[in-house]
């Protein structure tokens, strides 16, 4: 069984928790149109100002949305500090552009920290190393500047180790001011991405070296994300982004500790029109394949202006809720088995419990290689009720099976469950 290698933060929890909502919140949910409107727009400042000035959620409970995460099986939150746009949640003394001067007008982040701690879940912070507002950060491909006309003019005087130094200040801020924060996700680098001369950001451009060392000195037990543009070693654990890997994530042939990122539709923002909702089958999958390959998963809401949660996504937080209830025990604490997996199946394990996660639903039985004379027991997490072990001599005979095969005996219909889950008792 691969075990991912070691780490300087503190993952021992994270590969236990494996299960984390995504919070993406800023002036972007006004437009509802995706979090990246101000550039895809190109939007400029005077334009987007109206965003700032208009930004009051009045109906923002925090606690509601810890009661609803947590509900779904969530263990952790990961929450936009600060998104490209560059607009801060919280009373940061190092700019205007920040939650406590809009009409709303208290620490949205502060509020957020006490109400997830209070319902148990430990607290990530999201930062973006993007930002569109700050003058000292040169316009580039992302930009929504960098199409206009005077765009070179615009960029005189504009300095990256200004903003650099900001950036650090920032951080610590969210690092000395909120209490013991357990993932710093940071986003993103793009040093290759060259646009009509403009050319693209990373670690140089971010003072990356010295940013993690601040890091590591603030809170030594933090989990650093890999998007700094650092070489791989310095990265406690890797983020794919709305991608599910097949297998184990690995970096130069070792496998790292990992968490793949999606969405519930296909806006990290609030998005009012964006229709393409995943099914109740395909959010369970995410989850199932993380997890049967070693890693976690972090999906997103993008709460609305208001501060609520979309009624789209209340009913997906659902799905998650409604299996993990049955389910739970084949996701925490659990990661990739060594054995192989029947055909549309999934293996996750914890210990000498190997839960079989069934995709499609088979006729009469189920073989798993390797495993006859392996256990001891076999039961469905949704009932409790027995799985026969062994089927009748005749109907094993005529499917040709090795004698080293576990063939499970099941019912003909599928239970009521979006994925029916075996758990085996391991001898």
């Amino acid at each position: 069984m691969l075990k991912p290698k070691p780490t300087q933060g503190d993952t021992s929890w994270f590969v236990q928790d494996r299960f984390g909502i995504f919070l993406h919140w800023g002036l972007y949910s006004l437009p509802a149109r995706h979090e990246w409107v101000q550039s895809r727009e190109e939007l400029p400042p005077e334009a987007y100002r109206q965003y700032f000035e208009r930004f009051n959620p009045i109906a923002y409970d925090p606690h509601q949305w810890a009661r609803v995460a947590r509900d779904a099986g969530m263990k952790y939150a990961v929450i936009t500090t600060k998104h490209h746009e560059g607009f801060c949640l919280w009373d940061t003394q190092y700019t205007d552009y920040k939650v406590t001067n809009t009409p709303y007008g208290q620490d949205a982040l502060r509020l957020f920290v006490e109400a997830f701690r209070a319902e148990g879940l430990r607290v990530g912070f999201y930062y973006s190393l993007l930002d569109w507002h700050h003058p000292d950060f040169l316009i580039d491909i992302y930009h929504p500047l960098r199409n206009h006309p005077e765009v070179a003019k615009l960029n005189v005087g504009r300095n990256m180790k200004r903003y650099a130094g900001y950036m650090r200040n920032q951080i610590r801020e969210l690092l000395t001011q909120y209490g013991p924060i357990d993932i710093l996700w940071c986003d993103f680098s793009y040093p290759d991405a060259d646009y009509k001369g403009l050319p693209g950001k990373g670690r140089n451009d971010w003072e990356s070296e010295k940013l993690l060392a601040l890091v590591r000195e603030l809170r030594p037990g933090i989990m650093m994300n890999n998007r700094l543009d650092l070489p791989v070693a310095q990265a406690d654990f890797f983020t794919p982004e709305q991608v599910q890997p097949t297998e184990w994530y690995q970096i130069n042939g070792e496998a790292v500790v990992w968490e793949a990122c999606h969405t519930l539709s296909g806006s990290w923002g609030y998005h009012r029109d964006e229709s393409t909702w995943k099914s109740p089958e395909q959010l369970i999958h995410l989850l199932i394949d993380s997890v049967a390959c070693g890693g976690n998963l972090l999906m997103n809401v993008g709460p609305t202006p208001l501060g609520t949660f979309d009624p789209r996504a209340i009913s997906a937080l659902s799905v998650y809720g409604d299996w993990m209830k049955l389910h739970a025990d084949g996701i925490y604490n659990c990661t990739q088995s060594a054995f192989k997996a029947p055909r549309d199946c999934r293996l996750t394990q914890n210990g000498k419990k190997l839960y079989v996660h069934i995709f499609a639903w088979p006729f009469r039985f189920l073989c798993l290689e390797k495993l006859a004379g392996k256990v001891a027991y076999a039961k469905f997490l949704h009932d409790g009720s027995e799985v026969l072990l062994t089927p009748p001599k005749w109907e094993r005979a005529q499917m040709q099976v090795k004698d080293s095969t576990l063939v499970l005996t099941l019912p003909i219909l599928k239970a009521e469950v979006v994925v029916p889950v075996i758990e085996l008792t391991l001898k």
